[in-house]
């Protein structure tokens, strides 16, 4: 990834496990400070929640596991360009409001 690699994740438990920690080291990846309070700094949760609503959306809802990973692909097959660009090109934006509230969650 190069030399200027930065792990960006967003404090959930799973990503402080020992296991992760160890990983981290034992690779020798820089972990980016991040505030415990500020899910809005990941780009990637907002594209779930965008995935979530067009599943919600669909006529006919997915009922088996099968059914559900098919529309899944279908729908991140259908992601907007234009949102992707959106949310690469917000995140200076996001993250200057981010630091102006201390780490809490940025006001829409």
């Amino acid at each position: 990834m190069g030399l200027q690699f930065l792990f960006m994740d967003d404090n959930a438990p799973c990503h402080r496990t020992v296991a992760a920690e160890q990983l981290l080291e034992s690779e020798d990846i820089e972990r980016m400070d991040w505030p415990a309070r500020s899910p809005d700094l990941n780009t990637i949760e907002h594209v779930w929640d965008f995935l979530g609503r067009r599943l919600a959306a669909r006529t006919l809802p997915p009922v088996t596991i099968r059914e559900l990973r098919l529309a899944l692909q279908d729908e991140w097959e259908a992601i907007p360009q234009q949102l992707i660009d959106t949310l690469i090109l917000s995140m200076g934006r996001r993250c200057e409001t981010c630091l102006a509230v201390s780490g809490d969650h940025i006001p829409y």
